[in-house]
């Protein structure tokens, strides 16, 4: 048997998306391969400290519901720690791991900013790293790699704090208008903007989660998403094609994580061509924004076939009734098999920096990058 893994597993955060990063973290602990995982949960509390728990591998093949319970009930915070003396604590116990999973969701999480932690320290772990997802997180600079890739984007205006969108603006961009906090993710804070007397307190909502703020015209069309997934290597899968079908005024939070007629559709039915045209897409955008193991990128399919990319999603969704988990299943590679090819990808990803570490020693890199006599 191949030697074990131990797999620090970060979840929480200090976002509004901590209780997400719960439910991701759950259905990671109830499908984790118990015969390959040894597993070190640490939780990021609200407040910003961070706590080491210890293993409870008896959860394994049991429903999300226990685990959850298990990661809300008992991962007890130390008030007396310093949030920067907790996190010191916390690098020495994920030392000891071979890799670090961050199920973190939003800010303080999936936006470069515990990757560059991470980087720091030392210590390898699963998924994008700090530009990525840095880049993946900031909808105004999403918008902008995916524009200069050759992508299409939804027409936008950025409001910045004490911004008000003008009337150049409102007429560019019609009605009706989505209204986004810029840096902040599970459709928190989202309103649809029918009117530009609601302009206002669609505004006041986004800021609650970023006081930068994006307004998009609305792009008629389908909602499909697609994922890519990074294998041993560097080669690179496309997931089918999932459509969001929900009763609601559009996929928000609401009809995310609570809404039991929200369907995904995947396979969605879209002509081959179209499929093929959003797989390639979704390459060019991993590529652009210099992913690395996993991306979702979201798009609208138009009556003729049109396409333009909605949003990016650098660490989607991760619970069992997750979009990027069902469109993997739907080809035959179930949960727990997706944790470890992550695993594995991040695993040969790390081999290799190490190796290219190593050769590109401080001579060699001299060699390699003379510093025209400064």
């Amino acid at each position: 048997m191949a030697d074990r893994i131990t797999l620090a597993v970060l979840f929480g955060g200090r976002s509004g998306e901590h209780e997400i990063s719960c439910q991701s973290a759950a259905s990671i602990f109830v499908n984790l391969d118990r015969g390959r995982y040894d597993v070190v949960p640490v939780k990021i509390q609200p407040s910003g400290r961070w706590t080491v728990g210890q293993d409870e591998p008896a959860l394994a093949g049991r429903g999300s519901e226990d685990a959850l319970d298990w990661l809300r009930t008992t991962f007890p915070e130390d008030t007396t720690a310093t949030p920067a003396a907790s996190i010191a604590a916390a690098l020495t116990a994920m030392s000891a791991a071979d890799l670090v999973f961050p199920a973190l969701h939003g800010p303080y999480g999936e936006d470069g900013t515990v990757q560059s932690l991470l980087s720091l320290a030392g210590l390898p772990y699963l998924g994008n790293g700090v530009l990525a997802s840095a880049l993946g997180m900031d909808k105004e600079f999403t918008k902008k790699v995916l524009t200069g890739a050759g992508l299409a984007v939804a027409p936008g205006a950025v409001l910045r704090p004490g911004d008000e969108l003008s009337e150049a603006d409102r007429e560019r961009l019609g009605l009706p208008v989505f209204v986004k906090p810029a840096r902040a993710g599970s459709s928190l804070g989202v309103s649809k903007v029918a009117s530009w007397d609601e302009l206002p307190a669609a505004l006041a909502t986004a800021r609650l989660s970023d006081g930068k703020v994006l307004v998009e015209a609305a792009v008629p069309g389908r909602e499909v998403d697609i994922g890519v997934l990074e294998v041993p290597g560097g080669g690179l899968r496309v997931s089918p094609p999932l459509e969001i079908l929900t009763g609601e005024v559009f996929f928000d939070y609401q009809a995310k994580y609570a809404d039991a007629s929200t369907v995904l559709d995947v396979p969605a039915s879209i002509d081959p061509a179209i499929e093929a045209a959003m797989g390639e897409q979704a390459l060019r955008a991993f590529r652009a924004l210099d992913c690395r193991g996993l991306l979702r990128v979201d798009f609208f399919v138009g009556e003729d076939g049109g396409l333009v990319v909605n949003e990016v999603n650098t660490f989607p969704g991760f619970t069992s009734h997750s979009q990027y988990p069902a469109m993997w299943d739907a080809t035959g590679l179930s949960y727990p098999r997706l944790i470890d090819a992550l695993v594995d990808a991040a695993l040969w990803y790390h081999e290799e920096s190490a190796v290219d570490t190593a050769v590109l020693g401080p001579a060699n890199r001299n060699a390699r990058f003379p510093s025209n006599g400064r």
